[in-house]
């Protein structure tokens, strides 16, 4: 069983930069696809950006895209989220995802929660003057 731990949360004002980390335990990770998603109390889970086994192919949530990039680093099974322009809005509970077995990405699929496995704890995203 693949696990996941994320870092890289805390708080920052409105337009501020933070880069999460997402640490996988196994050197299979590079054969999974992986994704980031969201949550605030009180409300559903957001999937928030997609990325292939390559790293080659990416995916965004609209209220991201060209503030938020995801990357990986197979070579150190790390996931990344750099996250730019922050609003208050981003402030949330930010989880990597590991995609099952035999998943391949594409712009449809990727935002179902059911087509990922495995979560890790999450970390906090705060975004406040």
């Amino acid at each position: 069983q693949v696990q996941l731990v994320e870092s890289g949360g805390g708080l920052v004002q409105p337009g501020g930069s933070l880069r999460l980390s997402c640490a996988g335990s196994r050197a299979s990770f590079r054969t999974y696809v992986m994704a980031w998603f969201r949550q605030a109390p009180g409300k559903e889970r957001e999937s928030v950006a997609g990325i292939s086994q390559n790293g080659l192919s990416t995916y965004y949530a609209d209220s991201v895209k060209g503030r938020l990039v995801i990357s990986r680093d197979n070579a150190k099974n790390t996931l990344y989220l750099q996250m730019n322009s922050l609003k208050p809005e981003d402030t949330e509970l930010y989880y990597c995802a590991k995609g099952r077995a035999g998943f391949w990405i594409s712009t449809t699929n990727w935002p179902s929660g059911e087509r990922y496995d495995a979560w890790g704890q999450g970390t906090q995203v705060t975004v406040s003057s």
